[in-house]
């Protein structure tokens, strides 16, 4: 079964029963254990004591980003213990007066730390968290947002772990350089964060959102669904907080894993696994390429964490024992959404995103159908060129949906990109290469097994099952978009008209496109056809949310 379609099998297993049964743990559960028992020949002995063995690996190779995420949980207990956040969030509704502006804000704060997802999605969460439910938007729409601005910003960003995964696909080149020239392209990314500001100022919400932002409205924050990726604690906040007990935390945070990256790019060898005294890069842009981004992430949280509990002693704000058990009350609140994570990265790596060992190889899957061979970097298409970038985007698009990884998408498809169109026209390579990475990060927004997806929900303290549910026809409404857009840049661009010309014909189709679509859903709203939406009402003077407290 490897190297076929029954690679996505296990996959599909585990979404259809997410989305059924709203049980996440179970559904990821089945879908590995189904993969595992392709891999087994149908052995359930040898299945199901491989799977764990997968998975204690995986825990092993990604323990860089679980240290992070737990010190990112302790930060969050942290900034609440000390009246940070209570604090934050009465100055932050003294000067924003508005929903719109509390959503604007989020998807500013959003743009603004690009440096990494993950580090988005949490920091972005414990930040807002407090404002936007004293606006009374929905855990659902908050996790939206911050997802929103997660993924498309760092996939845009030149400085960002993303921009270094993606340059160190691109072989034989400047992977920076190139993978520059594909953020004016990236229309996914771009026509997101278009249609949140749209959406967010013209009040328009849509389907399930809609409904879930009523329910925010009469004080139900959760519209129902209390089954959370992360713990809600209560915990004693001290009264009289000070904003800089979270301002000071949330900047130290940004500083030391900036500065880890840059340093683990300038020392970390990647053939010894090790950090040495060598200088491994030239300048600091390379440093970025060249970091392992988890290992930097662990290490600049960490330090980051014993400059916050240093400060909050010596300012008094708290004591000792109470920063000590701040550290087991923010490990133990971040315990489901690091067994969400264990599963959907076994299950990724069963279906063989990357083509590993002992997996079912779903890249081989997808190179055969393009007839790429990896001995001789060539492929055998009959394809017409102007319509790659679509096909393109649509192949992204249901790789990362299936397998619940972007960046393994892209390094499937990147050099199939680069094997078809390397030596050609160079405005449509950077066009279908664009179009590639735009269709990765749509797949891993919508994908509930995905580990961004999973990071938006634990930021915003909404059940996982219900943010997929309402994120996705907005995320879907700018694919079909970036799709019909895509097709008619790539007809234009096999022409040979040059880059400049093919980003002006992608930039104004894709406007123009969703333009349309926002005027359409702003004339139904005004008639009453998309329903009553009690949500959109400004607020000048909100109330406080009866919703649970912020852990």
């Amino acid at each position: 079964m490897a190297g076929t379609f029954w690679a996505f099998v296990p996959a599909i297993v585990a979404i259809v029963l997410a989305l059924l049964t709203k049980q996440v743990y179970l559904s990821l559960f089945c879908g590995i254990f189904v993969g595992a028992m392709f891999i087994a020949n149908g052995n359930p002995v040898e299945a199901f004591g491989n799977m764990f063995i997968t998975m204690a690996n995986q825990l092993g190779e990604n323990g860089g980003i679980l240290i992070f995420l737990v010190v990112l949980g302790i930060f969050a207990i942290l900034m609440v213990k000390s009246g940070g956040s209570q604090a934050y969030g009465e100055w932050a509704t003294s000067k924003i007066k508005t929903k719109t502006g509390a959503q604007l804000s989020t998807i500013a704060l959003g743009a603004l730390i690009f440096v990494d997802d993950y580090f988005n999605c949490l920091t972005v969460g414990s930040a807002m968290r407090p404002v936007t439910d004293k606006f009374k938007i929905s855990h659902a729409k908050l996790a939206y947002l911050i997802d929103s601005t997660a993924a498309p910003v760092c996939i845009i960003a030149p400085i960002s772990s993303w921009a270094a995964a993606v340059s160190g696909f691109i072989e034989g080149s400047d992977g920076l350089m190139d993978f520059i020239k594909t953020i004016p392209l990236n229309l996914y990314a771009l026509l997101t964060l278009g249609m949140m500001i749209a959406f967010a100022v013209l009040k328009i919400d849509l389907f399930k959102m809609r409904k879930n932002e009523t329910a925010a409205e009469s004080g139900d924050l959760y519209a129902g669904e209390f089954d959370l990726p992360t713990e809600d604690i209560q915990l004693d906040t001290i009264k009289n907080g000070k904003i800089i007990n979270m301002v000071f935390p949330i900047v130290t945070l940004i500083v030391c894993c900036v500065g880890a990256m840059i340093y683990n790019g300038f020392f970390f060898d990647w053939d010894a696994g090790i950090l040495t005294l060598t200088p491994q890069s030239g300048n600091i842009l390379e440093a970025f390429s060249n970091c392992d981004a988890g290992s930097s992430l662990a290490m600049g949280s960490i330090i980051a964490l014993l400059i916050t509990l240093a400060y909050y002693m010596i300012a008094k704000v708290l004591s000792f024992s109470e920063s000590m058990k701040s550290i087991t009350e923010g490990f133990k609140s971040m315990v489901p959404a690091i067994l969400i994570l264990a599963f959907a990265w076994t299950l990724c790596y069963i279906m063989g995103a990357k083509g590993q060992d002992n997996s079912l190889d779903a890249r081989a899957f997808i190179r055969e159908m393009f007839g790429y061979d990896a001995d001789t970097g060539t492929v055998n298409t009959t394809m017409a060129f102007g319509i790659l970038p679509a096909i393109f985007f649509l192949l992204a698009c249901g790789i990362s949906f299936a397998t619940g990884t972007s960046w393994g998408t892209f390094g499937t498809l990147i050099p199939i990109a680069l094997c078809i169109l390397g030596n050609g026209n160079d405005a449509l390579l950077y066009l279908s290469m664009s179009a590639t990475l735009a269709g990765a990060v749509y797949g891993d927004h919508v994908s509930p097994i995905s580990d961004t997806t999973i990071m938006a929900s634990s930021g915003a303290q909404c059940n996982h099952i219900d943010h997929v549910r309402t994120q996705m026809p907005y995320a879907s409404i700018v694919a079909v978009v970036c799709f019909v857009s895509y097709l008619i840049s790539g007809l234009v661009s096999a022409l040979e008209i040059g880059y400049g010309f093919t980003v002006l014909v992608t930039l104004a189709s894709g406007a123009i496109l969703l333009a349309i679509v926002i005027i359409v859903f702003r004339i139904l709203d005004n008639k009453g056809l998309l329903g009553k939406n009690t949500a959109s009402q400004i607020i000048s003077e909100p109330e406080e949310t009866v919703s649970e407290p912020d852990a």
